[in-house]
């Protein structure tokens, strides 16, 4: 961290070459009232005229007032300060599980819905400046809208998902960070915005490449994956006449989350659902902006100034004795 302020128009601090000259101006000031004070040889008289003062007080009003002036100074500069703000740029890719386990109703009214539904919940809760993408994860995982700030449409791409066979969780997570790749480019140095990745899946991989492979490109690309398990252990679905079991797999999801530095949260219901999104929500991340803290250097002079007024006052007053 820098000590050295910074300034939006540092062009306006030559103002600040008059106080060498205040200052010369003063110390001339000081010897010619000495010289003239050597003409009155009855001192008592003159004390009990003038009053006594003492020398170091009046310095001290005086080196206010030149605080003052140089506080001025600064805030004709447009001093700058940082502050720490959410990052109004980045990119959120929300991946959802539409395999067929997705089916299974021990999540109210089922998976898939449930998954939906607190999509659009952490949806309407990122900022407007937010581009969004959603891929939809099956046996062939597709971006069904690429990063955009249109919350209408992304929330269109998102109630259009489908149950679908298959869940690749691997090409998943690699298809949902080429989703990041197209979103817009920042300013004129076209550099990356922050992006994360947000997982809701029963977890549990049946077609091609492992997950831990996609999951190390994330982390080496500072890209988290936040992952959100659903389904309970007995939950099932009817295939071809058979029930079977589809338990969420937890491990999973839990070891993209911690390969990438993010985290994983259960979700049983509703409720726990809207829990884990607002702690998702809460870790976009901020970043250091520059702003004007003008008023705080305009407060200081004025601080400095009413000081040297008072102290004007004092000296120039005739107190009783």
């Amino acid at each position: 961290m820098s000590w050295v302020p910074e300034f939006a128009n540092p062009e306006r601090l030559w103002t600040l070459v008059i106080l060498p000259v205040l200052i010369i101006a003063y110390l001339i000031l000081l010897r010619l009232k000495g010289r003239i004070a050597l003409r009155y040889t009855n001192t008592g008289v003159l004390g009990r005229v003038v009053g006594a003062q003492r020398r170091w007080t009046r310095h001290l009003f005086v080196a206010m007032s030149l605080a003052s002036l140089i506080a001025l100074g600064l805030a004709y500069a447009n001093p700058l300060g940082t502050e720490k703000e959410p990052r109004e740029r980045a990119t959120v890719v929300i991946v959802v599980d539409t395999s067929l386990s997705m089916s299974a109703v021990d999540i109210e009214p089922n998976r898939l819905a449930a998954a939906k539904s607190a999509a659009q919940v952490f949806l309407r809760a990122l900022p407007s400046t937010f581009n969004v993408a959603i891929v939809g994860m099956s046996g062939n995982p597709t971006i069904a809208i690429p990063p955009t700030t249109d919350r209408g449409a992304t929330e269109r791409a998102l109630n259009a998902l489908q149950l679908e066979n298959g869940t690749a969780i691997g090409d998943a997570l690699t298809t949902a960070m080429k989703a990041v790749d197209q979103a817009p480019k920042g300013g004129d140095d076209d550099e990356e915005a922050p992006a994360m990745i947000v997982l809701l899946s029963d977890g549990t991989n049946t077609e091609g490449p492992a997950p831990s492979a996609a999951s190390k490109v994330a982390r080496e690309r500072g890209i988290p994956v936040f992952t959100i398990a659903y389904g309970t252990d007995n939950g099932f679905v009817d295939v071809d006449g058979r029930r079977e079991n589809v338990a969420p797999d937890r491990e999973t999801l839990q070891q993209i989350a911690k390969t990438t530095d993010a985290q994983a949260v259960a979700a049983d219901d509703i409720a726990s659902l809207d829990d884990a999104y607002k702690k998702v929500g809460s870790v976009i991340g901020y970043e250091t902006v520059r702003k004007p803290i003008t008023a705080t250097y305009a407060a200081v002079a004025l601080g400095f100034a009413v000081v040297a007024a008072l102290g004007a006052v004092f000296m120039a007053a005739r107190w009783p004795r």
